[in-house]
């Protein structure tokens, strides 16, 4: 799978609120009412990782979940976390 330029992670990232780049990836804090929203919403996007085969890093820190997506093997940003953003989005 091929990274995408700089131009095409920005043109992509307009499509999408509240991500943005950042050191080779891309990233967005989620926030809920509670902790328990919190890992509800984390176990309903394991699903759609699983599904992918493309894993975020997660970071819960009590009502905030903060996702980072880069396609590892690929060695930076690709149309896969792109697709997997979308639908995390879809799932909020």
């Amino acid at each position: 799978m091929t990274t995408f330029s700089q131009d095409e992670v920005e043109a992509h990232l307009a499509n999408l609120a509240e991500w943005s780049e950042t050191g080779g990836a891309i990233q967005r804090t989620y926030q809920f009412d509670d902790f328990v929203q919190a890992i509800a919403f984390v176990d309903k996007i394991a699903v759609f990782a699983e599904t992918a085969q493309h894993h975020p890093d997660i970071l819960i820190r009590y009502n905030k979940v903060s996702l980072t997506l880069s396609t590892h093997d690929a060695g930076g940003i690709t149309e896969k976390d792109f697709n997997l953003a979308s639908e995390i989005d879809e799932a909020f």
